[in-house]
């Protein structure tokens, strides 16, 4: 990647907007894109329930986050 604003970032943070982690194992950071996968999945599954329902917002930050740091990583 050729760093922060270049046309690989940019699709990097489409792919995180989809899927969460995704943009982050386009770039090749594996670790990061299991832990923003799991996590954000974990808060969208706990949300999903009656008795857990405030968990959506801690997903929806994690998914923002996801978003943002596949935009501005730096290799």
């Amino acid at each position: 990647m050729a760093g922060q604003g270049s046309g690989g970032n940019v699709l990097a943070a489409i792919c995180s907007f989809f899927i969460p982690g995704l943009g982050q194992l386009v770039q090749g950071r594996i670790l990061a894109a299991l832990l923003f996968f799991l996590l954000t999945g974990a808060c969208y599954a706990l949300g999903a329930t009656v008795i857990l329902v405030f968990m959506w917002l801690p997903g929806v930050l994690l998914h923002i986050w996801s978003i943002v740091d596949a935009a501005r990583f730096r290799s």
